[in-house]
């Protein structure tokens, strides 16, 4: 996945919105709480992600993958697909999504509601 694919699959979900900062990084909101990030490791594209703990403790034990600079050094749960082999576009995409999905379920069911985001995670 290149930035542009990012930039473009991110922008798929639903109440999102994009910011350039932090030197350049394109980051990813909803509701103003982010999910996803894109920013540059060395010349290439590194792509940065909330995940579930099990995928924190799992993933980086592959090859082009870290906890994610700052955020997981302040306890969060977020990773970072740095380098090759990482993951596939298919694999990153999918990670993307849960990321999405776990910080749209940290809003408010009422914010949720205003700002369209489906309530799929409620039984």
């Amino acid at each position: 996945m290149n930035r542009d694919e990012f930039n473009t699959f991110c922008s798929s979900f639903p109440a999102t919105s994009h910011v350039v900062q932090w030197g350049n990084s394109d980051v990813w909101k909803v509701a103003d709480k982010v999910f996803a990030i894109c920013g540059w490791n060395d010349g290439r594209d590194a792509f940065t992600f909330k995940v579930t703990e099990i995928a924190f403790e799992v993933l980086p034990e592959t090859p082009g993958i870290r906890p994610a600079p700052y955020l997981a050094s302040r306890g969060m749960k977020w990773l970072q697909v740095f380098d090759l082999p990482g993951l596939s576009d298919s694999e990153l995409r999918r990670h993307i999504g849960i990321s999405y999905d776990l910080v749209a379920r940290g809003l408010s069911k009422k914010k949720r509601l205003a700002l369209g985001i489906p309530l799929n995670d409620e039984s």
